[in-house]
Protein backbone atom coordinates (compact mmCIF):
# COMPACT_ATOMS: atom_id res chain seq x y z
CA UNK A 1 0.00 0.00 0.00
CA UNK A 2 1.71 3.20 -0.88
CA UNK A 3 1.73 6.33 1.25
CA UNK A 4 1.14 10.01 0.30
CA UNK A 5 3.98 12.36 1.62
CA UNK A 6 2.46 15.88 3.26
CA UNK A 7 5.05 17.21 2.89
CA UNK A 8 6.57 18.69 -0.52
CA UNK A 9 10.02 17.56 -1.19
CA UNK A 10 12.80 20.53 -1.84
CA UNK A 11 12.73 20.23 -5.19
CA UNK A 12 9.11 20.75 -5.62
CA UNK A 13 9.16 23.92 -3.25
CA UNK A 14 8.93 26.87 -5.19
CA UNK A 15 11.26 30.20 -4.01
CA UNK A 16 9.55 33.28 -6.01
CA UNK A 17 11.92 35.78 -6.96
CA UNK A 18 9.36 38.50 -6.39
CA UNK A 19 7.49 39.30 -3.39
CA UNK A 20 5.05 41.30 -4.45
CA UNK A 21 6.34 44.58 -2.81
CA UNK A 22 7.61 47.78 -4.62
CA UNK A 23 11.16 48.62 -4.90
CA UNK A 24 11.22 52.00 -3.27
CA UNK A 25 7.86 53.95 -2.05
CA UNK A 26 9.40 57.47 -3.12
CA UNK A 27 11.81 58.38 -5.60
CA UNK A 28 14.34 59.87 -2.86
CA UNK A 29 14.44 56.06 -1.34
CA UNK A 30 14.93 54.81 -4.78
CA UNK A 31 17.97 57.29 -5.57
CA UNK A 32 20.08 56.32 -3.15
CA UNK A 33 19.40 52.83 -3.36
CA UNK A 34 20.53 52.60 -7.13
CA UNK A 35 23.66 55.18 -6.04
CA UNK A 36 24.81 52.86 -3.06
CA UNK A 37 24.62 49.33 -5.10
CA UNK A 38 25.78 50.96 -8.31
CA UNK A 39 28.99 52.25 -6.42
CA UNK A 40 29.02 48.83 -4.97
CA UNK A 41 29.25 47.20 -8.10
CA UNK A 42 31.61 49.59 -9.45
CA UNK A 43 33.72 49.29 -6.68
CA UNK A 44 34.05 45.23 -7.22
CA UNK A 45 33.88 45.24 -10.65
CA UNK A 46 37.41 44.00 -11.22
CA UNK A 47 36.75 40.95 -8.49
CA UNK A 48 34.30 38.45 -9.83
CA UNK A 49 33.95 36.83 -6.80
CA UNK A 50 32.08 39.68 -5.25
CA UNK A 51 28.32 39.72 -6.17
CA UNK A 52 26.51 42.94 -5.28
CA UNK A 53 22.17 43.35 -5.82
CA UNK A 54 19.35 45.37 -4.52
CA UNK A 55 16.01 44.61 -3.61
CA UNK A 56 16.62 41.17 -4.38
CA UNK A 57 15.15 38.29 -2.05
CA UNK A 58 17.42 35.93 -0.02
CA UNK A 59 16.34 32.87 0.77
CA UNK A 60 17.97 31.56 3.95
CA UNK A 61 17.30 28.16 4.58
CA UNK A 62 16.35 25.06 2.05
CA UNK A 63 13.10 23.94 2.18
CA UNK A 64 11.47 27.04 4.05
CA UNK A 65 10.32 29.86 1.55
CA UNK A 66 9.08 32.08 4.23
CA UNK A 67 12.50 32.14 5.32
CA UNK A 68 13.35 35.25 3.23
CA UNK A 69 14.26 39.08 3.30
CA UNK A 70 14.62 41.26 0.56
CA UNK A 71 17.32 44.37 1.41
CA UNK A 72 17.52 47.02 -0.10
CA UNK A 73 21.29 46.43 -0.67
CA UNK A 74 23.26 43.58 -0.32
CA UNK A 75 26.96 42.35 -1.19
CA UNK A 76 28.05 38.49 -0.97
CA UNK A 77 31.73 38.06 -0.67
CA UNK A 78 32.54 34.63 -2.49
CA UNK A 79 30.04 34.43 -4.90
CA UNK A 80 30.33 35.16 -8.34
CA UNK A 81 28.73 37.55 -10.99
CA UNK A 82 26.24 36.86 -12.60
CA UNK A 83 22.30 36.93 -12.60
CA UNK A 84 20.20 35.21 -10.44
CA UNK A 85 16.16 35.15 -9.96
CA UNK A 86 16.68 34.95 -5.88
CA UNK A 87 19.72 34.38 -3.59
CA UNK A 88 19.02 30.90 -2.54
CA UNK A 89 21.78 30.43 0.06
CA UNK A 90 22.20 26.45 0.09
CA UNK A 91 22.92 26.93 -3.77
CA UNK A 92 25.97 29.97 -2.88
CA UNK A 93 28.07 27.67 -0.97
CA UNK A 94 25.99 28.26 2.32
CA UNK A 95 27.52 32.15 2.17
CA UNK A 96 25.18 34.78 3.62
CA UNK A 97 25.76 38.22 2.40
CA UNK A 98 27.97 39.50 4.97
CA UNK A 99 27.01 43.26 4.09
CA UNK A 100 23.11 44.79 4.05
CA UNK A 101 22.35 48.41 3.56
CA UNK A 102 18.10 49.35 4.24
CA UNK A 103 17.18 53.56 2.95
CA UNK A 104 14.68 53.90 5.25
CA UNK A 105 10.92 55.74 4.26
CA UNK A 106 8.10 56.95 6.01
CA UNK A 107 6.35 53.86 5.25
CA UNK A 108 9.05 51.76 7.47
CA UNK A 109 7.54 50.13 10.20
CA UNK A 110 9.56 49.90 13.80
CA UNK A 111 8.20 46.19 13.73
CA UNK A 112 9.22 45.01 10.24
CA UNK A 113 12.60 46.89 10.82
CA UNK A 114 12.76 44.39 14.06
CA UNK A 115 11.87 41.51 12.23
CA UNK A 116 14.65 42.63 9.46
CA UNK A 117 17.46 43.17 12.21
CA UNK A 118 16.78 40.14 13.58
CA UNK A 119 16.90 38.51 10.27
CA UNK A 120 20.42 39.56 9.24
CA UNK A 121 21.41 38.95 12.76
CA UNK A 122 20.38 35.18 13.04
CA UNK A 123 21.46 34.41 9.38
CA UNK A 124 25.23 35.57 9.35
CA UNK A 125 25.21 39.37 8.27
CA UNK A 126 28.46 41.09 9.41
CA UNK A 127 27.59 44.32 8.66
CA UNK A 128 24.29 46.19 8.65
CA UNK A 129 23.64 49.85 7.69
CA UNK A 130 20.22 51.63 7.60
CA UNK A 131 19.79 55.07 6.21
CA UNK A 132 17.13 57.81 6.78
CA UNK A 133 17.70 60.37 4.03
CA UNK A 134 14.93 62.11 4.91
CA UNK A 135 16.62 62.42 8.96
CA UNK A 136 19.64 62.41 7.52
CA UNK A 137 20.40 59.56 9.88
CA UNK A 138 22.58 56.37 9.87
CA UNK A 139 23.07 53.45 12.12
CA UNK A 140 25.35 50.39 11.76
CA UNK A 141 26.21 47.50 13.42
CA UNK A 142 28.86 44.98 13.32
CA UNK A 143 28.50 41.20 13.85
CA UNK A 144 30.64 39.96 17.65
CA UNK A 145 29.88 36.57 17.98
CA UNK A 146 26.26 35.46 17.39
CA UNK A 147 25.29 39.27 17.66
CA UNK A 148 25.33 42.72 15.92
CA UNK A 149 26.14 44.94 18.07
CA UNK A 150 25.92 48.62 17.19
CA UNK A 151 28.73 50.88 15.70
CA UNK A 152 28.51 53.82 18.33
CA UNK A 153 30.39 56.34 15.56
CA UNK A 154 29.45 56.09 12.15
CA UNK A 155 31.06 59.68 10.89
CA UNK A 156 34.71 58.58 9.68
CA UNK A 157 33.87 54.59 10.01
CA UNK A 158 35.03 52.77 7.55
CA UNK A 159 33.60 49.32 6.54
CA UNK A 160 35.51 46.17 7.39
CA UNK A 161 34.50 44.55 4.31
CA UNK A 162 34.02 47.01 2.01
CA UNK A 163 36.60 49.30 3.13
CA UNK A 164 34.21 52.28 2.47
CA UNK A 165 34.52 55.69 4.76
CA UNK A 166 31.22 57.29 5.84
CA UNK A 167 31.01 60.60 6.09
CA UNK A 168 28.76 63.31 5.65
CA UNK A 169 29.10 67.00 3.57
CA UNK A 170 26.22 69.97 4.15
CA UNK A 171 24.53 67.49 6.02
CA UNK A 172 24.09 64.87 3.83
CA UNK A 173 25.74 61.02 3.84
CA UNK A 174 28.54 60.12 1.52
CA UNK A 175 30.42 57.30 0.94
CA UNK A 176 33.86 56.89 0.13
CA UNK A 177 35.95 54.81 -1.75
CA UNK A 178 39.49 53.47 -0.54
CA UNK A 179 40.40 55.55 -4.02
CA UNK A 180 39.25 59.32 -1.91
CA UNK A 181 36.45 59.33 -4.56
CA UNK A 182 33.04 59.31 -3.85
CA UNK A 183 29.64 57.48 -4.57
CA UNK A 184 27.45 59.52 -7.45
CA UNK A 185 24.79 59.56 -8.41
CA UNK A 186 24.47 58.49 -12.30
CA UNK A 187 23.25 62.28 -12.81
CA UNK A 188 26.37 63.21 -11.04
CA UNK A 189 28.55 60.50 -13.62
CA UNK A 190 27.26 61.94 -16.76
CA UNK A 191 27.87 65.57 -15.97
CA UNK A 192 31.71 65.08 -14.91
CA UNK A 193 32.16 63.01 -18.55
CA UNK A 194 30.54 66.09 -20.06
CA UNK A 195 32.84 68.19 -18.12
CA UNK A 196 36.01 65.98 -19.17
CA UNK A 197 34.78 66.03 -22.96
CA UNK A 198 34.17 69.84 -22.91
CA UNK A 199 37.44 70.40 -21.47
CA UNK A 200 39.31 67.93 -24.44
CA UNK A 201 37.50 69.79 -26.58
CA UNK A 202 39.02 73.31 -25.36
CA UNK A 203 42.24 71.58 -25.31
CA UNK A 204 42.22 70.52 -28.78
CA UNK A 205 40.54 73.50 -30.20
CA UNK A 206 43.67 75.33 -28.35
CA UNK A 207 46.22 73.07 -30.31
CA UNK A 208 44.50 73.65 -33.04
CA UNK A 209 44.58 77.40 -32.81
CA UNK A 210 48.48 76.95 -32.46
CA UNK A 211 49.08 74.92 -35.06
CA UNK A 212 47.59 77.06 -37.17
CA UNK A 213 49.75 80.03 -36.18
CA UNK A 214 53.12 78.18 -36.11
CA UNK A 215 51.74 77.77 -40.37
CA UNK A 216 51.41 81.14 -40.55
CA UNK A 217 54.58 82.51 -39.08
CA UNK A 218 56.53 79.43 -40.52
CA UNK A 219 54.87 80.86 -44.20
CA UNK A 220 56.32 84.45 -43.32
CA UNK A 221 59.38 83.28 -42.34
CA UNK A 222 59.73 81.74 -45.71
CA UNK A 223 58.53 84.84 -47.45
CA UNK A 224 61.37 86.28 -46.26
CA UNK A 225 63.81 83.60 -47.20
CA UNK A 226 64.22 82.12 -43.93
CA UNK A 227 64.22 78.70 -43.38
CA UNK A 228 62.29 78.26 -39.83
CA UNK A 229 62.63 75.54 -37.04
CA UNK A 230 59.81 76.27 -34.76
CA UNK A 231 59.23 74.21 -32.10
CA UNK A 232 55.60 72.29 -32.42
CA UNK A 233 52.92 73.29 -29.77
CA UNK A 234 52.45 70.73 -26.88
CA UNK A 235 49.71 69.11 -26.93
Amino acid sequence: MSSLSLHPTPSAIEYPDSDGEPMAENTLQWSWIVMIMCGLDALFKDDPLVFVAGDHLWYAVEGDPTIRQAPDVYVAFGRPKGHRGSYQQWQEGGIAPQVVFEILSPGNRAGAMRLKFEFYERYGVEEYYIYDPDERQLSGWLRSGQELRMIPEMIGWVSPRLKVRFEFADGDLQLIRPDGQRFRSYIEVIEQEEESRKALEQKTERFEKQSKQLERLEAQLRALGIEPNLIEPNE
